[in-house]
């Protein structure tokens, strides 16, 4: 579809986020700092709909679409620019309703076409996401090898590894 977008992504418990840190700038990762984001996600009749505030940054409003796998998933999405958030959230909660509000530390960092969280999460503690941009339209198997090369070197075992998100886990 036009428009939308699609990444392999990964996200697992991270019990030591200063040696997963230091392990991905190791492998040559960017660190691009911290970001302070808070998503409104809304209830959606199908996938998910979020509203993302991440100042300075312009809100965006993203609609997306995954499996709950515990292993890396597909995700498909759309991220429209918001000029005045502050009227969305109030017309999507009078027309959808709140369905939870998701606060977060996220230390962003990029490895290729992998982005890397390392997300300190308001009432769920500490993870890492992996997100590897879907380059081609084709398959992901080079995406798909990216991310098992992360998940070595940070240390990502499949008993920490999480199928839900932030707000399925919050709810």
């Amino acid at each position: 579809m036009p428009g939308r977008a699609r990444n392999l992504e990964v996200k697992a418990l991270d019990p030591d986020p200063p040696s997963t840190l230091q392990a991905a700038l190791s492998l040559g990762a960017e660190d691009h700092g911290v970001l302070h984001q808070r998503d409104t996600y809304f209830h959606a009749v199908t996938g998910r709909l979020k509203l993302r505030e991440a100042p300075p940054r312009p809100a965006e409003l993203i609609s997306y679409a995954r499996a709950e796998l515990s292993g890396p998933k597909v995700s498909h999405y759309r991220i429209v620019a918001v000029a005045d958030h502050l009227a969305l959230i109030e017309a999507l909660t009078d027309a959808l309703g709140v369905r939870c509000v998701v606060e977060k530390a996220r230390r962003l960092l990029l490895w290729r076409n992998v982005r890397i969280h390392l997300d300190r999460v308001a009432g769920l503690g500490d993870f890492v996401e992996l997100e590897a941009v879907a380059a081609s339209p084709g398959g992901l198997e080079v995406e798909r090898d990216r991310i098992e090369e992360l998940r070595a070197v940070l240390g990502i075992a499949e008993q920490r590894l999480v199928a839900r998100g932030y707000a399925d886990l919050l709810v």
